[in-house]
C-alpha cells in the first residue's frame, strides 16, 4: 500500500515512449525523493521488472513495440507482477475508455496532458475513485 504522504519511500515505474511526458514524470518523482526508473515501451518496462519490483508502475497505454494494454496483460498473467498497483496513463477521455481500463485491471486512470502542481492528488484520486468503483461492482455481483 502506497503511504500518499511519503512518496520519498516509493519505488515507481513509469512507461511512456513519449520523452517529455516520461522525463517529466519522471522528475517530478525524484523530486520527491521516489526511487523512479523509466521504460521507453512496455518491452522494456517489462525487461526492467526483471531486476527492479516498484510499489507502483505509471503505464502509457499507446506506445510501439508493446503497447500499456499488452503489458498490463502480462503483468495480470504473472502471479509475481499482478499485485503491484497500475495507473493507466492515456491521452483518451471517454467514458468507455475508463470503463475499458478498469475491465483491463489497472487500478486507476489519469489523463494527458500531467498537470505537475496537482499530480499527486490526481493520483491519489485515481486510484481512490478506481479501488470504490471497483468495490461497489464487486459488491453488486
Amino acid at each position: 500500500m502506497l503511504d500518499w504522504q511519503k512518496p520519498n519511500t516509493w519505488s515507481i515505474l513509469i512507461v511512456d515512449d513519449e520523452p517529455d511526458n516520461l522525463e517529466l514524470v519522471a522528475l517530478y518523482f525524484n523530486f520527491l525523493q521516489a526511487n523512479v526508473k523509466t521504460a521507453h515501451d512496455g518491452r522494456e518496462g517489462l525487461d526492467t521488472l526483471r531486476s527492479f519490483r516498484p510499489d507502483l508502475i505509471i503505464l502509457d497505454l499507446s506506445m510501439p513495440h508493446l503497447d500499456g494494454w499488452e503489458m498490463k496483460a502480462v503483468l495480470q498473467a504473472d502471479p509475481a507482477l499482478r499485485d503491484i498497483p497500475t495507473i493507466a496513463l492515456t491521452a483518451h477521455a471517454m467514458p468507455t475508455d475508463k470503463d475499458r481500463v478498469r475491465d483491463a485491471g489497472f487500478d486507476g486512470y489519469l489523463t494527458k496532458p500531467i498537470s505537475l502542481p496537482t499530480l499527486m492528488d490526481d493520483l491519489q484520486k485515481a486510484v481512490t475513485t478506481f479501488t470504490s468503483t471497483q468495490e461497489n461492482t464487486d459488491a453488486a455481483a
